[in-house]
């Protein structure tokens, strides 16, 4: 029996695990599987309920370090030795492994956390289906640029405004979406009322939260992350696969995606006027825009496919289980 584990309560999920052992519902499960994009509460706590439960096998999946190992607040570096000692406790051992986005993430998780490098298995992604995601022609009109994000500080929402400042100063106005809500339990999160400011305005058009992403895609002809750090971007990869280029930060993540002059281009982090300089570059370039959409789509196909995830992450469970019955 394999257990996929949600739970923000470890307590509650070890007391499942048990009752429904004793009711005789389902045996102890062999296997539990934590994934969370960049929240690691269900990754720690599902871990502890598993070791409570005496869970033979765990693998977990992080798609990304998240605010404590991003920022630099007071805070988040007082919360960052404790759960450094937790990854420490809970995510090393038999039988355990932590399935990472990354090479970037596993070379910190390594150096600074000390985790050991057997731990760790590679998988680029979540993976996206091509069928979810069609090639779409440049739409007609105006350029326009989306940034599929939630509204966050570290997704570089500020610079991806400053920039549109700085090209409606420059009397180089391009059309600059926003998709995506606030986060307000994260403490990167920016105000409502301060992304109501910057589209008053004039400077970006504010989305909030859209379902139809494929749809946005094939409004828009150039996809934006000017992140500070990534597991390895799904909006990209979604932008990708609909056949849009991408500007994105050089940062762990965007920049296993975006290969520039390829697939889009890399620009330095938390720098407006390179941001400003690169959205100026693609919107004169219909050319390079539709070749680097191309060549981004094949990328998506060759490497980054829903198969592609689930097949090596299949292999992954049927090893650990197959240690756990020989």
């Amino acid at each position: 029996l394999i257990v996929e584990c949600h739970s923000s309560d470890p307590w509650a999920a070890t007391a499942k695990m048990e009752m429904s052992e004793m009711e005789g519902r389902y045996p102890r499960p062999y296997l539990l599987s934590a994934a969370e994009k960049s929240d690691m509460k269900p990754v720690l706590y599902g871990s502890l309920a598993a070791r409570l439960a005496h869970v033979p096998v765990v693998v977990n999946a992080l798609g990304g370090l998240g605010f404590i190992f991003i920022s630099q607040t007071p805070s988040s570096r007082l919360l960052r030795q404790p759960v450094k000692a937790a990854f420490r406790l809970l995510l090393v051992g038999d039988r355990r492994r932590l399935i990472i986005q990354n090479r970037d993430d596993m070379a910190l998780l390594q150096r600074r956390v000390g985790i050991p490098s057997d731990t760790f298995i590679m998988i680029p992604g979540s993976g996206v289906d091509l069928d979810d995601w069609p090639a779409y022609p440049e739409p007609e009109g105006p350029v326009r640029v989306g940034v599929v994000a939630r509204m966050l500080w570290d997704k570089g929402i500020g610079e991806m405004v400053e920039a549109a400042r700085l090209l409606r100063s420059a009397g180089r106005p391009v059309d600059i979406t926003l998709i995506g809500p606030p986060d307000p339990e994260n403490p990167a999160s920016i105000p409502q009322t301060t992304l109501d400011r910057w589209e008053s305005e004039g400077l970006v058009h504010c989305m909030g939260r859209e379902e139809d992403i494929a749809g946005v895609w094939r409004d828009h002809h150039i996809s934006v992350l000017p992140s500070y750090r990534e597991g390895l971007p799904k909006s990209l990869l979604e932008s990708a696969a609909c056949g849009r280029p991408m500007i994105a930060t050089d940062v762990p993540g965007c920049r296993d995606v975006v290969r520039p002059g390829e697939t889009g281009l890399l620009v330095p982090p938390r720098d407006p006027a390179a941001l400003a300089e690169a959205i100026s570059t693609l919107a004169d370039d219909p050319a390079t825009r539709q070749a680097m959409g191309a060549r981004a789509r094949e990328m998506v196909r060759d490497e980054y496919t829903i198969d592609h995830v689930v097949r090596r992450t299949v292999d992954i469970y049927r090893e650990l289980l197959g240690e756990v019955r020989a």
